[in-house]
């Protein structure tokens, strides 16, 4: 009876384990209210989660295997596929059924893992053609799975707000002929920072629009919080699709005290938070080194400082309280 009875527990410890959380069975369809981001119960909730680098120069990391040890072993709630749609040796632009097949895989496994996945059209430029077939086929085919949300300008650059939102009103048209409930991310110009100005013009006669804000701590001081409160004030649903500890090149060292104050300030105002990124270049943002194996299963040895560090922030405050 009692060899039984130990064995009863050790498979409730394993169904109940925090890695083997049904993570979108237990918050279900997202949506926005308000500024918040809640669940399917009304209640806000919180995506923590890493972005995979470019699927154009490191597709080896776009599988099942790898997604699944982010959600086991990293206990990301959310992971992001950024599709390259120009740069690096097999963009969407060059080799479109490539670029599928990886970003794909993403999906697929982070609806088996059952977490949320971000599909992330990953330019600086407007391919408004380009977008609007590729997101009228993610939308057909994934429109009917609460894990999805769709990112459809990753980082505008020099384009400017009229010119942002007319191509995102277009997007998001097709988007939401196929799927009406989804959560759709919105980029601003100046690489997702002048969030000021969706804020004072946002896009209006569609439900569940969310408005991207990246940073890089070493690099965007306590100036960009400051704006991004305003907007928040002003009615704006602010959702962090990628960030990181070092500057703005993805380069330099970590500043850990401005990256614990992003944080801070991201948990105090209940926003969604995206690490980048799963790649293995020589650079401080690339968290893996080349040692790591291409479908997950990574030890610390295969790990760069950033590596670590983003691992132990998404660990600590991805527990289920």
């Amino acid at each position: 009876m009692k060899i039984i009875n130990k064995v009863v527990i050790v498979l409730l410890l394993i169904c109940f384990s925090p890695s083997n959380a049904q993570f979108v069975k237990k918050h279900g369809q997202l949506k926005v209210v308000g500024t918040q981001l809640v669940d399917a119960n009304n209640e806000a909730v919180v995506l923590r989660g890493m972005s995979f680098g470019w699927h154009s120069m490191w597709p080896r990391f776009y599988n099942e295997g790898a997604v699944s040890w982010l959600k086991k072993d990293f206990k990301c709630t959310v992971v992001r596929a950024a599709m390259g749609v120009e740069a690096g040796e097999s963009p969407y632009i060059k080799k479109p059924d490539f670029s599928k097949e990886k970003i794909e895989a993403v999906i697929k496994g982070a609806i088996k893992s059952d977490i949320y996945v971000i599909i992330d059209w990953h330019s600086h430029n407007i391919n408004l053609e380009e977008s609007k077939v590729f997101f009228n086929e993610m939308s057909k085919k994934y429109g009917k799975y609460p894990n999805i949300i769709y990112e459809v300008f990753n980082e505008p650059d020099y384009e400017t707000w009229p010119e942002v939102k007319a191509y995102a009103e277009e997007v998001i048209k097709v988007i939401r002929a196929n799927d009406s409930n989804n959560i759709i991310l919105v980029g601003s110009p100046r690489w997702d920072q002048d969030v000021q100005l969706p804020a004072q013009d946002p896009i209006k006669g569609y439900d569940n629009l969310m408005y991207t804000m990246h940073f890089y701590a070493a690099t965007h001081e306590k100036w960009l919080r400051d704006r991004t409160d305003e907007a928040i004030k002003s009615g704006l649903p602010i959702f962090v699709s990628e960030s990181a500890g070092m500057e703005a090149t993805g380069d330099g060292p970590l500043n850990y005290i401005a990256w614990q104050e992003y944080i801070d300030w991201m948990e105090a105002n209940k926003i969604s938070w995206i690490t980048w990124s799963i790649s293995d270049k020589d650079e401080t943002c690339s968290i893996l080194k080349k040692t790591a194996k291409s479908n997950g299963k990574w030890k610390k040895r295969d790990l760069k400082e950033s590596g670590i560090k983003v691992r132990e922030l998404l660990r600590r405050y991805n527990v289920e309280k």
